[in-house]
């Protein structure tokens, strides 16, 4: 009985202790006493809170009322005095006061764990402070819309998409459907934020780790067009080997995710291909002496494309099981090789979409690397043709792994 007491109590004790230790070491220049509430005081809030929170659950809510009426009117009559006296509002001290008491109320409600880690993110975006507004000040018009599309992409189609499957050979689940475009746009939008902090800071190798999370043909074509017109940094030519590298891993993680049953037999097929690929770009890395600071490549993020995603992975799933229907495996195969040879996630997609027994986890396999070997074959043309002679160590190391593919899908398809 002392547990379940205790314990809540302890929890909202410890949330106004986060918030305070950073409001505390915020405000740790201001002259004494001019302070509305510091370390001791915050800490005090999410007490008194978890105490009406508890007070509550045993049936004097009124009691518990009463507490975090008279904290809410003690911080209004503080902070009132600060802005007479000092002409500008601390809003910011208010309003995380004002969420150390509800977190507070939370854990003596008994709800632990969210008040825990929402004090925990509170503390963190108390405390990123400059780095936050840092990034808003580098970001452009088109970063916000960007940031807005995707937030009506994730959070303001997929509740109101119906349940169920629709369409020929029940083919369609809107949600499923919508969930992968969260998932393949998030994976973008995430690395080109990522690579708005600190591409340009770190030069040609981030950018290529980075923006080759989303893009490696967007990386590959930069870096080749700086290379042929003579503007690069000594790490291009890395760059573009190292960007497919860190292609063929996102492949992976896609593949993980959305056709868990064809990672096995895939990640053996491009096994060779990767090593390849980061062996080529540590070499070419070893011998380059500065790096260059290229520009991103641009905002992945727009809704046109996202809905022409969804059309595409819509129509392939129609024709997956069709084919399916029609025609056995090798027709899903050689499906999955032409869609993948325009979009290699619309054929993770709708392989992932598939029943278990539809096509052998091995042909599956052979397919969606074929796809692979297409895409290199289109960067490593970009390469040549805008890089020219100034990208042909690229060149070679994009060779390189497109043979250790090749090799591969020859051996895979002998043994299948």
């Amino acid at each position: 009985m002392i547990e379940h007491e205790l314990l809540p109590v302890l929890a909202a004790l410890t949330c106004g202790l986060l918030i305070g230790i950073e409001r505390g070491w915020k405000l740790r220049s201001e002259a004494g006493g001019s302070r509305v509430a510091g370390v001791r005081t915050f800490t005090l809030l999410g007490l008194l809170a978890g105490l009406a929170g508890l007070l509550g659950t045993y049936g004097y809510g009124i009691a518990g009322g009463a507490l975090l009426v008279g904290a809410v009117g003690v911080l209004v009559v503080g902070y009132a005095q600060v802005i007479r006296r000092d002409g500008r509002p601390d809003a910011t001290s208010a309003i995380a006061a004002l969420v150390t008491l509800a977190l507070g109320f939370l854990a003596g409600s008994g709800f632990l764990a969210a008040a825990i880690a929402g004090a925990a993110v509170t503390t963190l975006l108390l405390a990123l402070r400059n780095e936050i507004h840092g990034f808003l000040a580098r970001m452009d018009e088109a970063d916000l819309k960007a940031f807005a599309r995707y937030a009506v992409i994730a959070g303001a189609v997929y509740p109101f998409l119906p349940a169920g499957r629709f369409g020929p050979y029940d083919a369609w689940a809107p949600r499923t459907l919508w969930l992968v475009v969260i998932t393949i746009t998030g994976f973008s939008f995430v690395g080109y934020v990522v690579n708005r902090i600190f591409g340009a800071r770190r030069g040609a190798i981030a950018t290529a780790v980075i923006g080759g999370a989303y893009s490696s043909t967007a990386v590959t074509y930069s870096f080749a067009q700086r290379l042929g017109e003579g503007t690069a940094g000594g790490a291009d030519n890395a760059g573009i080997a190292l960007a497919t590298a860190v292609m063929y891993v996102r492949v992976l993680v896609l593949i993980a995710i959305l056709a868990t049953s064809f990672l096995p037999a895939f990640a053996i097929l491009t096994a060779p291909a990767l090593v390849t690929a980061i062996v080529a770009s540590l070499i070419l890395y070893s011998r380059t002496s500065t790096q260059g600071d290229p520009a991103p490549p641009r905002n992945p993020i727009a809704l046109l494309p996202a809905l022409s995603f969804v059309a595409f992975v819509a129509i392939a799933a129609v024709a997956a099981r069709w084919g399916e229907a029609r025609f056995g495996e090798h027709g899903i195969a050689l499906l999955l090789l032409i869609m993948g040879s325009m979009d290699v996630d619309a054929a993770i997609v709708t392989a992932g979409g598939l029943g278990p027994t539809a096509i052998a986890p091995q042909l599956a396999a052979l397919a969606l690397t074929g796809t692979i070997l297409a895409n290199m074959t289109v960067k490593l043309g970009a390469t040549i043709v805008y890089g020219r002679t100034a990208a042909r160590p690229a060149a070679y190391a994009l060779g390189a792994s497109m043979i250790a593919l090749a090799v591969s899908l020859v051996v895979g398809w002998l043994r299948l």
